[in-house]
């Protein structure tokens, strides 16, 4: 089913790829999303990502999420966010890969420490400090006009 011009042009729109802060922090949320929060554990309701799921599998489910907690770093970095900050939030990931370091167990002190949850609070505290024009409320951004 072929899809017209209008209704691509409007997807495409709602897509966060481009370089502004607004669209670097819906993919940085998405991301975090995904990583903490992409699954409900039945029964408690406790919230959980595909971090813990890929600590379950020993070395290379580890790299692949501190890979991807790298990346929220690395989007951090992009923004012009302080030595300091980017610092931390390095540490933040490492802690996350030395935990996760230790097989199937390491998965058990993940589900607790969610680095990038603390990463991306981190991010959201410079970006509304710097660039307040990306503040979101209930995921809309505000101060971002669609043309």
């Amino acid at each position: 089913m072929p899809i017209n011009q209008s209704q691509f042009d409007a997807m495409a729109n709602r897509l966060p790829i481009g370089r502004d802060a607004a669209a670097v922090r819906q993919r940085i949320e998405a991301m975090e999303q995904l990583l903490e929060r992409a699954f409900k554990l039945p029964g408690i309701n406790r919230r959980f990502g595909l971090d813990v799921v890929l600590d379950l599998i020993p070395v290379v489910g580890d790299i692949a999420a501190a890979a991807m907690g790298a990346w929220i770093v690395w989007e951090a970095r992009n923004l012009g966010m302080s030595k300091w900050h980017i610092a931390r939030m390095s540490g933040n990931v490492g802690f996350d890969f030395l935990l996760g370091a230790i097989p199937w167990v390491g998965a058990i002190p993940d589900f607790f420490f969610r680095s990038n949850t603390r990463n991306l609070r981190i991010v959201k505290r410079w970006l509304d400090k710097h660039h307040p024009e990306t503040r979101t409320i209930e995921g809309q951004v505000v101060g971002r006009r669609e043309i």
